[in-house]
């Protein structure tokens, strides 16, 4: 076995070592030629043909213990992932250590501007076997000034003189060009990003990309957009009409330039598009949103609590949970089961009996008989119950063909299926997609892109909504499709379908919805640009510590300044140990006042001590009863407040505003207000002042200009003002716009989340 892939796996943030790196190199520069050979070889050259000679170069081996070039990409620190802990944690650490043979490396001869060569590696093994690859092209670029076309639509700001273009003897593959950043400007956007809000002396990227967990330490993230503002001088924002990979470096080697680089095509005629909005922020985020697509308004239970854990894998857990939570006068509006599924066809519910159809078609709920002693005796009649608590479900999804273990029954001719029909993503030779990253490799993807492939794959799936009853679809994933090598069926590359591949699953999905009569309710954490006009988001995965915490709050009101509405998080964290009774209050109550309300944990294998995320559970292992008092009063807040969130939500959309806002899209011209970067306004009238300190007794809060009213006391404050707001445990700082408190205050006063109740240990009106 000998490998050589020269632009590696298409990982976007870590070099593999079968790689050429760099993989396009500049005119001047050496690459370094990396193969992977099994260990039973003795020694590799590469014939390395300039075209003027060919030159026999040996390569030597890499030491095992050599530190790769850039860290796993779930890791954002020295410590490699562990295969203890939860099931993603340990899928994560099987992924880095499953890689077989040994890896060798030579550094090839440096090309001229406009150079080529050709090069192969012959292998001897044992024996003097010997194993020779194909020849492998590259070309030498060089930065230049002219070759492609930047299209300016809106007020031209690129900074004369500053664009350059990266080509090589087959064509274009990158332009560069500046953007002008005046003293005292703020930048904010370019997706979920969870680093920080201003994004002013940072660089980043815009790949879609699974972070698993630790987002607080990089600037990557699952839903990113070339889209930004500028706020603080004359008011204006840019986008970028490219689906391609994105660079920005905003002031941090120039700071009177935003840099930005974006990838092209590789054509000899490559163009691509600015567009530059003037206005303010509201103004700049409305016209982005009336491009690239508004949100479709969402009905109101969307709005209530909603609740979900890895574990509820039966029906009985999940009817034990419903229970509970009545019991406890704890009101919930919608349910996401995520362990439903056989996680093998993901149509199936775990241990229902069915014939295979060995052509792939869909079933039909008559064709399955669920055992009374099975996970799912009864799913329809559990779905029909729920409905009668006035409850909604969500069932879990993932875009994937699973293919490790090898497939068997119903998944195998369903893999069967996509590979002879076309149905799945391949790759430039035609071979199926398999894929790249550690969450269920070597998975084949459905190439949504084609009709008839989306058809069959949401065909399988519709019985679970027009016969089981389920309003909605977690449509998980959504980051799997890595490298240029990639095919779709519209006719496009992986450097430009790859990022839009989240895009299209929750749309489908969406329609699959519609189709059957139902609101267009889908749960996404991956996206990209035109990602907020479909359903929900959440902002992936996290431990429950206070820094993911500040983080996640970062995420939602970056989200939020690209335009996403519908926006949540697992609150207090879904992983790892179980937050304490004060993370868990802290983080309940600014998810009180967020577009989406959700606790959700992740799997552990049933082992005791739990790690749900229940209230009562939290409160039963930290021994703090106050957690099931104080999270019973934000619940029924909770309930108060959707009338309110839902008009808000849906009179933003119309206006091409989220519901959740950072200050400064609300107060643009108030430099005050960035000194608070986790305080927001949800919808017109509510300010949030999340704490996000433990230990915290009073919270520093900012009132912009006008007349504010304490939900709490009741009192009236003139902004702006300063000023540190009580914050005991059970209370979260928010204030209302005073013309709107008439409206607003029996929400407060009447859902028995008042402070004080809470407090003395009192449970909430009935």
């Amino acid at each position: 076995m000998i490998r050589h892939r020269p632009f590696g796996s298409g990982h976007p943030y870590q070099i593999t070592d079968d790689q050429r790196v760099p993989p396009r190199p500049l005119a001047g520069e050496p690459a370094e030629l990396r193969v992977r050979a099994a260990h039973q070889v003795k020694e590799i050259v590469c014939e390395w043909d300039d075209g003027a000679a060919t030159t026999v170069l040996p390569l030597a081996p890499v030491s095992a213990n050599t530190a790769p070039a850039d860290p796993p990409h779930n890791a954002t620190s020295a410590a490699a992932p562990t295969a203890s802990g939860t099931h993603l944690a340990s899928a994560a650490a099987r992924a880095e250590s499953g890689r077989a043979g040994a890896s060798w490396s030579v550094r090839a001869p440096a090309l001229p501007a406009g150079g080529t060569a050709r090069y192969r590696f012959r292998a001897t093994g044992a024996g003097g076997t010997r194993r020779t690859s194909r020849w492998y092209p590259v070309a030498a670029g060089d930065w230049r000034r002219d070759g492609g076309r930047l299209r300016v639509t809106g007020t031209d700001r690129v900074v004369p003189g500053s664009v350059s273009w990266l080509g090589d003897a087959s064509g274009l593959w990158r332009v560069r060009f500046a953007l002008p950043l005046s003293p005292g400007e703020h930048v904010v956007g370019f997706g979920e990003r969870y680093n920080r809000l201003d994004q002013r002396g940072e660089s980043l990227d815009a790949v879609v990309f699974e972070q698993y967990k630790n987002q607080e330490h990089t600037s990557r993230t699952y839903f990113p957009v070339p889209f930004a503002h500028v706020m603080g001088g004359d008011g204006w924002g840019f986008h970028l009409r490219t689906s391609r990979r994105t660079w920005f470096d905003v002031g941090a080697a120039s700071p009177d330039r935003i840099w930005v680089e974006a990838e092209l095509g590789g054509g000899k005629d490559e163009a691509l598009e600015i567009v530059t909005l003037d206005g303010t922020p509201a103004e700049v985020l409305a016209a982005y949103t009336a491009q690239t697509g508004r949100p479709t308004p969402l009905p109101e239970w969307v709005h209530r609590l909603w609740i979900s854990g890895n574990e509820w894998n039966t029906q009985a857990l999940v009817t034990a949970i419903a229970d509970r939570h009545e019991q406890e006068r704890m009101p919930f509006g919608v349910l996401v089961i995520e362990a439903w599924s056989d996680e093998s066809t993901f149509t199936a519910f775990r241990d229902a009996r069915y014939e295979v159809n060995p052509d792939g078609s869909p079933h039909r709920l008559a064709d399955f008989t669920f055992p009374a002693d099975g996970a799912w005796p009864d799913p329809k009649g559990m779905v029909d119950d729920l409905h009668r608590r006035g409850v909604k479900v969500l069932l879990w999804q993932i875009p994937l063909q699973k293919m490790l273990p090898a497939p068997s029954g119903q998944a195998r001719a369903d893999a069967d299926t996509m590979i002879a029909r076309r149905y799945g993503v391949t790759l430039d030779d035609g071979r199926p997609y398999r894929n790249r990253g550690w969450w269920f490799p070597r998975a084949l993807l459905p190439d949504l892109t084609s009709p008839a492939a989306a058809g069959w794959w949401l065909a399988k799936r519709r019985y679970l909504v027009d016969e089981i009853g389920i309003d909605g679809f977690k449509t998980d994933g959504g980051e799997h499709a890595w490298g240029a090598d990639l095919r779709y069926a519209d006719g496009t590359h992986g450097d430009e379908g790859n990022n839009l591949y989240p895009v299209r699953y929750a749309a489908a999905y969406a329609r699959l919805l519609e189709d059957c009569g139902k609101p267009p309710v889908t749960f996404s954490r991956a996206g990209f640009t035109g990602a907020a006009a479909t359903g929900c988001h959440w902002a992936g995965d996290q431990d429950s510590t206070w820094e993911a915490f500040r983080a996640a709050i970062t995420a939602g009101l970056s989200a939020a300044a690209c335009g996403v509405t519908y926006w949540g998080w697992d609150l207090a964290g879904f992983s790892g140990e179980i937050p304490s009774a004060e993370l868990y209050l802290r983080a309940a109550a600014m998810s009180c006042f967020t577009p989406v309300m959700q606790y959700h944990s992740e799997y552990n294998h049933h082992r005791l001590p739990s790690r749900d995320r229940t209230p009562w559970n939290i409160a039963d292992r930290r021994q703090d009863p106050r957690v099931l008092t104080v999270f019973r009063c934000f619940a029924r807040l909770r309930e108060a407040l959707v009338p309110y969130l839902t008009q808000q939500a849906h009179a933003g959309i119309a206006r091409g505003l989220p519901l959740m806002r950072p200050l400064c899209l609300s107060y643009p011209g108030d430099e005050g207000a960035w000194a608070y970067p986790y305080q927001y306004m949800l919808g017109d009238h509510l300010l949030v002042a999340p704490v996000t300190t433990p230990g915290a007794t009073a919270c520093p809060v900012y009132l912009p200009q006008g007349d504010w009213v304490d939900v709490w006391t009741g009192e009236t404050v003139a902004g702006p003002a300063r000023l540190a707001a009580a914050a005991p445990i059970d209370q979260i700082p928010v204030w209302c716009a005073a013309d709107a408190w008439p409206a607003l205050r029996s929400a407060f006063t009447d859902a028995g989340g008042l402070a004080s109740q809470a407090a003395s240990g009192r449970p909430c009106p009935r």
